[in-house]
C-alpha cells in the first residue's frame, strides 16, 4: 500500500529538521574555522591542552583516511550512495520510529554537511575541533563527523533492536517439538 496519508510516513518534519540544523550547524562552523582560527594546524587552547580547536583540512575521509590523488572523487561518490541508502532506510521506517528517524537525520545531515565541503574546496574538508591530553589526541573532526558518529551509532542500536524483535517473533511463532507433540496428542 503506498504512504499517501501523513500518519503513514515517518516523521519528515523532524528528519527534515534534523538533516537541515546538522547542515546549518556544520556549515557555520566550519565558516567561522576557516575564518577566526590562526592558520592550518595552529592549536587554540579552549579547555587546556584537552580541548583546542585546531584548523586542518582532510582531503580524505574520516580519521585522515586517504585513498591517494582520487580520495575526493571517490568519497564523493561514496557519500551520494550512502545518501542513497540511508534515503531507502528512511523510506522503510515505520511511523512512530522516532529513534530511527533522529538516527537517520543524524547521519544524513552530517553526510551533507561533509559532502558540501568536497565539492566546494578541492583541499578537503574542514576540520576543527582537537580533542585529547598532551601528545595523546583523537583525529581532528567536525561538527557533521559528530553527528555522523552519533547517528551511526543510534542507528546501529535501532537496527539491532530490530533484529532482536525479529528473533523473538519468529521464535514465538516456532512450534517446537514439545508444542506440535502436545498438539498431536490431544487430537
Amino acid at each position: 500500500m503506498p504512504r499517501s496519508s501523513s500518519h503513514s510516513r515517518p516523521r519528515p518534519g523532524l528528519f527534515w529538521t534534523l538533516v537541515a540544523g546538522v547542515v546549518a550547524i556544520d556549515v557555520i562552523t566550519k565558516i567561522a574555522a576557516v575564518d577566526l582560527l590562526p592558520g592550518q594546524r595552529v592549536p587554540q587552547n579552549v579547555l587546556g591542552d584537552v580541548v583546542r580547536l585546531t584548523l586542518v583540512f582532510n582531503p580524505g575521509a574520516a580519521f585522515g583516511l586517504n585513498l591517494g590523488p582520487w580520495s575526493r572523487e571517490i568519497f564523493l561518490v561514496l557519500t551520494v550512495i550512502a545518501l542513497l541508502i540511508l534515503g531507502r532506510l528512511y523510506r522503510g521506517t515505520r511511523p512512530g520510529d522516532v529513534l530511527r528517524v533522529v538516527a537517520l537525520g543524524l547521519v544524513c545531515g552530517g553526510a551533507v554537511g561533509n559532502l558540501i565541503d568536497r565539492v566546494r574546496s578541492p583541499i578537503g574538508v574542514v576540520d576543527f575541533l582537537d580533542i585529547g591530553f598532551r601528545d595523546w589526541r583523537w583525529p581532528t573532526f567536525n561538527v557533521a563527523d559528530m553527528a555522523v558518529s552519533t547517528g551511526a551509532f543510534l542507528l546501529a542500536w535501532v537496527l539491532w533492536g530490530e533484529e532482536d524483535g525479529r528473533t523473538a517473533s519468529t521464535a514465538a511463532a516456532t512450534p517446537t517439538v514439545a508444542t506440535v507433540t502436545e498438539h498431536s496428542e490431544s487430537s
